[in-house]
């Protein structure tokens, strides 16, 4: 009897153990297929300066990539990689681009971004401070904003990109306003110009009735004229005019 109970807390014991014995080589294999999977992601061109480390189920990317684009791309196929559970991105974009001329090069592209889509309604604003760009200002809908944000990410040089744009609430009072004021400030004999250039125009910015004229005009009448036309329009309820003239803009 004490031979049978020795032989069934033998193989109780050896059964218990098994999955101590196996676990070890189960996560291993895990680790295994990850990394794998990883290595699959930083294979393409654009990510040949990356290196993957994977720890258990966490992976380590050091390395350089040429966009800010690019890293925030791959941090989050990594994410997605099944088994993973954390990401340390050590990644870095390359290069350095002076601020002033980033904040430049970034600002004519943002001109021309969406154009065509009323994007006079949308006033985007830039800062660049060793090249982080931070985005403000109003947007009509989320698409421009998205679009503002990916323009910058794409921008080489650019580190990071910090998201402070305002999405203006869906509003058909707000949208008719929009056309009234389009149709004051365009409309108008000496501020028609300013509406040949998508790059150029006076942006009118519409939250809940509140207006904001931004943009830059060739000089201080126009400035002048562009606020009195806007406050001019029935329904709004208050206009900030931040639009620069030209030679203060230059100083």
């Amino acid at each position: 009897m004490n031979s049978k109970r020795m032989v069934m807390t033998a193989l109780m014991s050896v059964a218990l153990a098994l999955p101590a014995v196996a676990q070890p080589a189960q996560a291993q294999d895990a680790q295994t297929k990850i990394q794998q999977s990883v290595t699959k992601e930083i294979q393409s061109k654009k990510f040949s300066k990356v290196t993957a480390n994977v720890d258990g189920t966490t992976v380590t990317l050091n390395g350089t990539v040429d966009k800010l684009a690019d890293k925030l791309v791959l941090d989050k196929k990594v994410r997605k990689i099944h088994g993973v559970s954390a990401v340390n991105d050590q990644v870095s974009v390359a290069g350095t681009v002076d601020d002033a001329q980033l904040k430049q090069q970034l600002a004519k592209k943002l001109a021309y971004d969406r154009a065509g889509y009323w994007n006079v309604f949308d006033d985007v604003r830039l800062d660049v401070n060793d090249g982080v760009v931070t985005l403000s200002g109003t947007t009509r809908d989320y698409p421009a904003r998205d679009s503002a944000i990916a323009t910058a990410e794409n921008m080489p040089g650019v580190k990071a990109v910090r998201n402070e744009i305002n999405v203006a609430p869906a509003s058909s009072f707000d949208d008719e306003l929009r056309l009234r004021l389009l149709r004051a400030i365009y409309g108008n004999s000496v501020l028609s110009k300013y509406g040949m250039d998508p790059a150029s125009p006076i942006r009118i910015a519409v939250t809940n009735g509140h207006v904001e004229l931004d943009g830059t005009v060739m000089n201080k009448m126009d400035r002048q004229i562009a606020g009195m036309q806007a406050n001019s329009v029935p329904g709004v309820f208050s206009v900030v005019n931040h639009l620069q003239v030209e030679n203060d803009v230059a100083r």
